[in-house]
């Protein structure tokens, strides 16, 4: 059996250990990591299926009965164009999308019942990367508004940032330390954001790393530690070994630069 971090699958093994990102931060002192739940389980982390086929047994209605935890990735994918295909490919390392990666809606709770109260997200990468609805004329800086959907993005921005999202061969935990490792993306070199939202503001302005690369590490290079993404976000859960690469899994936004 292996070591996988996971808490996507259904909890078959005895849990290990459990702790938010709050507590790295004042272990570790990484004030700019990103919430996360992490779980370490040990089983198999074999899944046996290709990428495409994880993504869409887990976001309904064409997968796995009330398992929808990638919805909001793949309707990005669709309104971006990108051809599934791409994630049959092999020999490739896929960050994937937990829909709390994409927007987290307010709730409350009456009664026990909980509710969504608005369709404003607090937090994920339409939060966190908001849409640019014109400039303040005493600071010059940005006037934003959160996205409530895709579509408030541009195709193109949508398209490229799926691209930028997965790498060029398998980088799993053996393939990584403390240290951060450069994989290059199917993003092409020199690809550019537009300014219509924050993440054209990324990287001093310029969006994108330049060379499309994205950066991977794991915190502290401990066996308890998660796998973190361009030196701000951990992953929710990691180390599934498709038929035809690697799949990370995060549930908070994914920055377009180191």
């Amino acid at each position: 059996m292996k070591t996988l971090k996971n808490s996507l699958l259904p909890a078959i093994a005895l849990l290990l250990v459990a702790f938010t990102q709050s507590g790295c931060k004042k272990l570790f002192g990484l004030e700019r990591q990103k919430d996360y739940e992490y779980i370490k389980k040990t089983l198999d982390p074999n899944i046996g299926i290709s990428a495409r086929k994880f993504l869409e047994n887990r976001s309904q209605p064409t997968g796995l009965p009330n398992d929808t935890v990638f919805k909001y990735m793949k309707q990005g994918l669709e309104y971006a164009g990108i051809d599934l295909a791409e994630y049959e490919k092999a020999d490739r390392t896929f960050l994937f999308l937990h829909n709390d990666g994409v927007r987290v809606l307010p709730t409350k709770t009456t009664g026990g019942v909980v509710t969504t109260t608005s369709n404003v997200p607090t937090a994920g990468l339409w939060f966190d990367y908001p849409i640019v609805t014109g400039t303040n004329p005493t600071t010059g800086l940005p006037i934003t508004k959160p996205a409530t959907k895709w579509t408030d993005y541009p195709k193109e921005d949508v398209k490229n940032y799926f691209l930028y999202l997965i790498g060029q061969g398998k980088f799993n935990f053996e393939q990584l330390n403390s240290v951060n490792k450069p994989i290059k993306s199917l993003l092409p070199t020199g690809a550019v954001l537009s300014k219509s939202s924050m993440l054209g503001y990324a990287n001093a302005g310029k969006g994108f790393d330049e060379g499309g690369y994205f950066y991977l590490k794991i915190l502290n290079n401990s066996d308890q530690a998660p796998i973190v993404h361009n030196n701000k976000t951990n992953a929710r859960s990691a180390g599934y070994i498709a038929t035809n690469g690697i799949v990370h899994v995060f549930g908070a936004s994914l920055s377009p630069s180191l």
